[in-house]
């Protein structure tokens, strides 16, 4: 049961791009907090001036490098019975962004979590990307390194539901040539690069095209969406299933490497996958 004499952590989501887009009660949430912990405490200065806003509250630095240490510090003013507000760079904390230790303490203590919805890169990205939005699913940002990327991709290429990615810019063609080589490179995807800004961009088209758009340099924040697996689901994965559909299709003339990569694309399966099992008979 919650503690009525506790405080409140209220996790308040901020605009993604214009300040204009700011829910009506961020205003009010950050002037009455006894206490807000900010990602960057300058970019709340600018949000506040935006605002129109002064803080009366104590505000305290939270983000990466001092989560793990700041976390009981602030559930220590939670269980004391202050308001604390928590704010990231843009976006709902936790979400890809700092939050979750304070969140996962202050449950764990009974402390009431309520939050303020605010704008969101993920829902904004999906909704324009015109890929399907009944079913999607959310993975955050891909491993820096090449093998753990290419690990999670593969995981994933079977997967139906339209999914999400946020990615740093420089790294942005790496990665849709990643997603071309697991998913196949004429998946339909979209790059959705500083959405709601002055210079919003999206770029639809098949993941190999957009990896060569991406070639002369990404700019900005930069999400991902890609069109889940449209897998055949009459043909079985299994080694010998693959093998006889790479088999007929040469036979009737197809090259093996095209003939891979249809098998791979019927299967919803990365392209490498399919390579090894061929050969592994031959």
């Amino acid at each position: 049961m919650i503690d009525a004499m506790v405080g409140v952590l209220v996790l308040a989501g901020t605009p993604i791009g214009q300040a204009g887009d700011a829910p009506p009660r961020l205003a009010a949430e950050l002037s009455g907090a006894d206490v807000v912990a900010a990602e960057d405490t300058r970019r709340l200065k600018r949000l506040c001036a935006d605002l129109g806003i002064t803080l009366s509250g104590r505000v305290v630095s939270y983000f990466e490098g001092n989560e793990h240490a700041r976390t009981p510090v602030l559930l220590e003013a939670l269980l004391a019975g202050e308001r604390v507000v928590l704010v990231t760079d843009a976006g709902m904390p936790s979400v890809s962004d700092p939050g979750y230790r304070l969140v996962a303490a202050a449950v764990e203590h009974d402390v009431r979590v309520t939050a303020v919805p605010g704008p969101s890169a993920v829902l904004t990205a999906l909704a324009v990307s015109g890929l399907p939005v009944d079913r999607f699913c959310f993975e955050g940002f891909l491993p820096r390194k090449a093998g753990e990327r290419a690990r999670r991709l593969a995981s994933l290429a079977a997967e139906p539901r339209t999914m999400v990615f946020f990615e740093a810019p420089h790294r942005t063609q790496a990665a849709l040539q990643a997603m071309g080589e697991a998913f196949g490179d004429d998946r339909p995807a979209a790059v959705c690069r500083e959405l709601t800004k002055t210079h919003e961009e999206v770029r639809r088209g098949s993941l190999v095209d957009l990896a060569r758009w991406a070639a002369d340099g990404v700019r900005g924040e930069v999400t991902v969406v890609v069109a889940g697996s449209a897998g055949e689901p009459d043909l079985a994965t299994d080694p010998g299933s693959l093998r006889a559909a790479v088999t007929a299709l040469e036979e009737s003339g197809t090259t093996r490497k095209d003939a891979i990569a249809e098998v791979a694309r019927r299967a919803g399966l990365p392209k490498r996958e399919v390579y090894q099992v061929v050969h592994v008979a031959d």
